[in-house]
C-alpha cells in the first residue's frame, strides 16, 4: 500500500500543477528580467535595496543570538568585532551583464570569470582566517556552542530541503 501511495500522490500534484499553469494568467511578465528575481534586482535598485537591508537584518539577528549564546568575556570582543567584521559581505561592484560579456570572445570571457572567482576566493579566504581566529580565543565550552550553530547554511534543511532531525543543542 506504501509504495503505491506516493506515485499516485506525486501524480495527482504533478496534474493540479499542469492545470494550473495551462489556465490564462494575467498576461506574461515583461520587462527587464521578467520572471528572474536576480535579474529584476540589478534592474531596480529599490528591489536590490530592500533585499539587502531585508538580508542585513537577517544576519544582525542571527550574529546577536550567537554572541548571547556564546556568553563572551571582555577579552574575547576584540576578536569578535574582528571575526563580524570579516564575515560581511563583500562589496563587489555588479556582475557584468549579458549583453557585455557576449561582447568578449571566448577567451577574455573566461578571464572574466577565473578574475570574478580569485575575487570570491580571496574574500572566502579572508573569512576563514577570520573564523579561525575568532575560533582559537574561544573556551571549549564556546567551541561546543560555535560549532552547534555555524556551518549550516541550510538551517535544518539538507541541500535538497529534506528535513533533519531537529539539533540537541
Amino acid at each position: 500500500m506504501k509504495s503505491v501511495f506516493k506515485p499516485v500522490l506525486l501524480a495527482g500534484l504533478m496534474a493540479v500543477a499542469l492545470t494550473t499553469l495551462a489556465q490564462p494568467g494575467p498576461g506574461p511578465a515583461t520587462g527587464p528580467g521578467a520572471g528572474n528575481p536576480s535579474a529584476s534586482a540589478s534592474a531596480n535598485p529599490e528591489f536590490r535595496d530592500r533585499m539587502q537591508a531585508r538580508m542585513q537584518r537577517h544576519m544582525d539577528r542571527r550574529t546577536a543570538d550567537l554572541k548571547a549564546k556564546l556568553k563572551l568575556s571582555a577579552e574575547q570582543d576584540s576578536a569578535w568585532n574582528a571575526y563580524v567584521t570579516a564575515m560581511k559581505p563583500p562589496a563587489f561592484g555588479p556582475h557584468p551583464s549579458r549583453a557585455e560579456l557576449d561582447k568578449l570572445t571566448t577567451p577574455e570571457r573566461l578571464d572574466k570569470m577565473r578574475e570574478l572567482r580569485k575575487q570570491r576566493e580571496a574574500e572566502m579566504d579572508k573569512r576563514d582566517d577570520a573564523t579561525r581566529a575568532f575560533y582559537a580565543t574561544l573556551t571549549t565550552e564556546q567551541k561546543k556552542v560555535f560549532d552547534a550553530n555555524t556551518g549550516r547554511p541550510f538551517g535544518d534543511r539538507g541541500s535538497r530541503g529534506e528535513r533533519r532531525p531537529p539539533r540537541k543543542d
